[in-house]
């Protein structure tokens, strides 16, 4: 196993070579997905579990996951020049190898839990990666729920491409890994072995990611190895049933449009309503429980004293604690899980 620094340039000239080199697995995948998409859909129709598929949501997340793998492969050679970019500029560029697949994986994982934390803790970049989480029944069709505006986030792997890895190695890792996740997106599989669930991000570690109860909330990032979680605290067992979606979910479930930018709408709609600078700010890159809150909060004193100084109170950003139960949720029948039933 020789691994060389300093290799050679690539030719920005000679880019599409490379990038045939760099074959696009996603699309070369999508029919073995869509056949076990397929057997998940039968079985749970046979077995008469009604609310592990929703007609509507999952022709919203086929929809949205077409568009993001044609986005993908528009934006393809873009993201490669920006690579190649990256790799002619380090002096320990390393030598295309397949084996240095493995330390990619893991750096990119490691980046990808950091992408996905802050992704959920400002709002502008939960904007992102909302429609993800907005699917209320947790099926394999969760996986194709990508948004069509994520690669905004790709400034958080920058870090895998100063290392020195080849473009292709990494382009390559992010089609793996956007692959094993495919499989974590069901109810059909319970708990594994606790060696596996330690470190692995399985399905049982991922649904509790899909929660919207409080204790589930911003847990279990990690998109391959659930070991960041435990590093970082943000590890959670799955306990109880999950109820899927997110604290207010989305109307029109089959609109890809409406899955992609309902957020940016309500971030617009927020920031032309708010009271002064801090609060458009604090709109847009706040947390969106805080947010959440503060919103609720600003809307009861402008009830209770509506011909008060309502607004000037509001623009205090007040953070309380998280213990409260979602509405739409406090009469909903528990399902179970399909395993172990």
């Amino acid at each position: 196993m020789d691994l060389k620094f300093g290799a050679d340039e690539i030719d920005l000239n000679n880019l599409s070579s490379l990038d045939d080199s760099a074959p696009d697995l996603l699309v070369w995948a999508a029919p073995v997905m869509f056949f076990f998409v397929l057997v998940e859909y039968l079985v749970s129709r046979y077995q008469g579990r009604h609310h592990v598929y929703n007609r509507k949501e999952t022709i919203g997340s086929t929809l949205v996951g077409i568009g993001n793998v044609a986005i993908g492969v528009a934006l393809k050679t873009i993201m490669f020049y920006l690579f190649v970019m990256l790799y002619n500029i380090v002096p320990w560029r390393m030598e295309f190898s397949w084996w240095t697949f493995l330390p990619c994986y893991v750096l990119f994982d490691f980046c990808s839990y950091w992408a996905h934390n802050i992704s959920h803790r400002m709002r502008f970049l939960w904007a992102t990666h909302v429609a993800h989480h907005s699917g209320e029944h947790f099926n394999l069709t969760i996986s194709f729920r990508l948004s069509w505006v994520q690669y905004v986030k790709i400034f958080f792997f920058l870090p895998v491409a100063l290392v020195g890895f080849h473009p292709v190695i990494i382009f390559l890792t992010n089609q793996i890994a956007i692959l094993f996740q495919f499989w974590v997106h069901t109810e059909y599989i319970g708990k594994l072995h606790p060696w596996i669930e330690y470190w692995l991000a399985t399905p049982s570690n991922h649904r509790v990611h899909h929660g919207s109860q409080e204790k589930y909330i911003n847990k279990n990032y990690g998109a391959t190895f659930i070991i960041w979680d435990r590093i970082f605290g943000t590890y959670q067992e799955e306990e109880e049933q999950v109820i899927y979606g997110i604290t207010k979910n989305i109307d029109h479930k089959h609109d890809p449009i409406h899955i992609n930018f309902h957020e940016y709408v309500d971030i617009i709609r927020d920031v032309r309503s708010a009271d002064n600078l801090k609060e458009k700010l604090f709109y847009i890159f706040g947390d969106p429980e805080d947010i959440g809150r503060h919103k609720k909060n600003k809307a009861l004193r402008q009830q209770l004293n509506p011909d008060g100084p309502a607004e000037k109170e509001a623009t205090v950003i007040e953070m309380e604690p998280r213990n409260e139960i979602r509405e739409d949720h406090k009469n909903q029948p528990a399902f179970k899980n399909a395993v172990g039933e």
